[in-house]
């Protein structure tokens, strides 16, 4: 949909509550007509293979029959997440992968303020197609958030050939999740520039604590995929933590160019930030709607662990 269908949202706190507009639109289209530096942090969760999210394999992965996704069949009487296979994909995949990138990196450039920060999540089979083109657009690289989750996803021996090879596993198991942490060059100094744009650098977890790059993390809970059944929703516990650090002073607007379910909008709206949610799918956008203020309202036991409180090796 080309024009944007907006909702703002109220719940989850007392007066005044932080507000969010969602838009149902291709974000690139989206970013184009925004507004040049208009947005202080951007944090977004895109497809990581693009293929996965293409309209003949969201029907594939609604009827349940796989295609580029594997349905993991029930153990114990649990039903796990689909998760999509990357190994799958073709050379012109991965080319189509880098081009969708480089049209994004350069609109979420124009319309972040200086100093802004981009937090993107990524796979680690993947990243360098989503990174060279932030770079090449102008971002500057600061590092990786490493979440730590230990999934069911990797690990399995080679295919059809297991009882002969019982020693090997293809690839490892997977462990953790990568989020390029990239930021548009500052005017001047982070000092200058964080008095006249609010931006620069990241919230601290406290005055003695700041934020670190390894964040521990449990998979999503049940409770929140039963409000927003998506098969990519990141954790709340996780989330909250780097949305608030995404906006050094608290202030400003935070950006999800792929809304999917809502978890960035719902943690933006937990921790107390006006945010705005993209989403071009309808069904995934009519979940959002629903979900964001009930994600908002749950009460998520967050673990941190202070860069002071590490000993040294």
């Amino acid at each position: 949909m080309r024009a944007g269908a907006e909702s703002n949202g109220t719940a989850g706190h007392a007066a005044p509550p932080p507000q969010y507009s969602l838009y149902r639109d291709d974000c690139l289209e989206w970013m184009e007509r925004r507004a040049e530096n208009s947005v202080q942090a951007c944090v977004t969760d895109p497809p990581y293979g693009l293929k996965e999210y293409t309209d003949e394999e969201k029907r594939k992965l609604r009827k349940g029959r796989g295609g580029v996704w594997r349905i993991p069949p029930s153990f114990d009487g649990c039903e796990r997440s689909p998760v999509p296979r990357f190994t799958v994909l073709t050379d012109a995949d991965r080319k189509e992968l880098q081009r969708f990138f480089v049209d994004f990196a350069v609109r979420a450039f124009r319309v972040l303020v200086p100093g802004g920060h981009l937090m993107i999540a990524t796979n680690p089979l993947l990243s360098h197609l989503v990174y060279v083109p932030l770079i090449e657009a102008g971002f500057e690289k600061r590092g990786e958030i490493i979440r730590l989750v230990q999934t069911l996803r990797g690990g399995d021996r080679p295919k059809n050939a297991h009882e002969e090879f019982t020693q090997v596993t293809v690839m490892p198991r997977s462990a953790w999740e990568p989020w390029g942490l990239f930021r548009k060059p500052c005017e001047g100094r982070v000092q200058d520039n964080l008095r006249k744009w609010g931006t620069g650098g990241l919230q601290r977890i406290s005055s003695d604590s700041p934020f670190a790059d390894v964040i521990h993390s449990s998979p999503t809970r049940p409770q929140e995929r039963e409000f927003a059944p998506h098969p990519s929703l990141k954790p709340q516990a996780f989330m909250r933590q780097i949305v608030r650090a995404s906006l050094p002073l608290g202030v400003g607007v935070v950006l999800d160019p792929f809304m999917g379910a809502g978890s960035t909008v719902a943690a933006a709206v937990a921790v107390g930030y006006a945010s705005i949610g993209i989403e071009r799918d309808p069904e995934f956008f009519r979940v959002a709607q629903n979900a964001i203020p009930h994600l908002a309202r749950l009460h998520v036991p967050i673990t941190i662990v202070p860069a002071t409180s590490r000993q040294c090796r």
